[in-house]
């Protein structure tokens, strides 16, 4: 009978593997309003969008096939490849925890479940690197053409976005993973019996 630890752990693990894929292709970690006469702007990890004074919008990617040199700042680029890769991660976790609900119990299920928490913190590790990572870019010379003296860790006249939060939210929700993993195997090591007094 499959546990409710493992039904739940399974759960967060495929809809932080949606959270995380969203914020890595979300086009707003940092954004400018517009301002009287300048256009607003935002940056993601592989995006850049604009919006002119007369509303019209326009959004492309700074990295194609064979383009990655094309994101403004090697701390963008050593980012885009971290989380990249805590997201990778994160997706092999959460097929290793739903094959692990049609495992039967014993040592193996105990194992996988070790196994995919292990996955699980390598993804945690990777995706929080690349998210301390992603502000040393605030100074590469695009950022500063539209946020002003932006530098390392501080945005000039621009701002945090939703993307970035969401990424930040993903990760400190996935910290929890490895430990739900621990629970979630069906058959528990019984308790130790308390000594009898005589």
């Amino acid at each position: 009978m499959i546990s409710c630890i493992a039904c739940f752990w399974v759960l967060l693990s495929s809809a932080l593997v949606a959270i995380c894929s969203f914020s890595f292709v979300a086009p707003a970690w940092i954004v400018k309003d517009r301002l009287k006469n300048k256009a607003a702007v935002s940056f993601g990890l592989l995006w850049h969008c604009s919006e002119s004074i007369d509303h019209m919008s326009s959004c492309y990617t700074f990295s194609g096939l064979g383009k990655f040199s094309e994101i403004p700042s090697s701390s963008w680029q050593t980012s885009a490849v971290l989380c990249s890769g805590g997201c990778a991660l994160l997706a092999v976790g959460a097929l290793l925890a739903f094959i692990i609900v049609f495992l039967p119990s014993g040592p193996c299920e105990r194992r996988a479940c070790y196994l995919a928490a292990y996955i699980q913190m390598a993804a945690v590790i990777l995706m929080g690197s690349g998210l301390l990572v992603y502000p040393f870019g605030l100074n590469s010379t695009l950022v500063r053409s539209f946020c002003g003296d932006s530098d390392i860790y501080y945005a000039g006249e621009c701002q945090i976005g939703w993307g970035y939060v969401l990424a930040i939210v993903g990760v400190m929700l996935t910290l929890f993973l490895p430990f739900f993993a621990k629970y979630a195997p069906k058959e528990q090591a019984s308790p130790t019996p308390l000594p009898t007094i005589l």
